[in-house]
């Protein structure tokens, strides 16, 4: 069973329903799926062949401080790896004259296991807009091959 949860808004405050920037870490989107497949198997494959689902085509290690460029031109460095967990890394397209951050994480839960993409330092609210539409199309397709593994 597939369940699809928008995360949108000012998220630094979870209760809110506003939207808007954060204090911090400017405009933010989210998207979260859980999928009926162990932790394991969703790490393994968002960190190896989904990997060009999300990010692209690219290769780099999974390793603090290793820089890395997709064929579609984003580029960024991996910032935090936890295994089984988090991935945390900078992520701008080469048309943005800024970086963002880009946030996959995965948990264990009694249906399988949950997906949360999250993406902030977002300029703007259009930015924010075009990143959610992308967002949600990226976490269906993952799920829909992960159901399949």
């Amino acid at each position: 069973m597939l369940h699809l949860t928008t995360i949108v808004g000012y998220m630094a405050d979870r209760r809110s329903s506003k939207t808007g920037p954060t204090k911090d870490a400017g405009w933010e989107v989210g998207v979260r799926k859980t999928v009926a497949a162990s932790l394991p198997v969703v790490w393994e494959y968002l960190m190896g062949d989904g990997m060009a689902l999300w990010l692209g085509e690219t290769e780099f290690k999974r390793e603090r401080d290793e820089l890395y460029d997709t064929e579609d031109g984003v580029r960024g460095e991996v910032r935090t790896v936890t295994e089984n967990v988090r991935l945390r890394l900078t992520w701008q397209p080469k048309d943005w004259p800024h970086d963002t951050v880009l946030e996959i994480n995965v948990k264990e839960v009694p249906a399988g296991t949950t997906i949360v993409i999250h993406h902030d330092h977002l300029r703007d609210r259009e930015e924010r807009y075009m990143m959610l539409g992308h967002w949600k199309n990226v976490i269906a397709d993952l799920a829909n091959v992960i159901e399949r593994l």
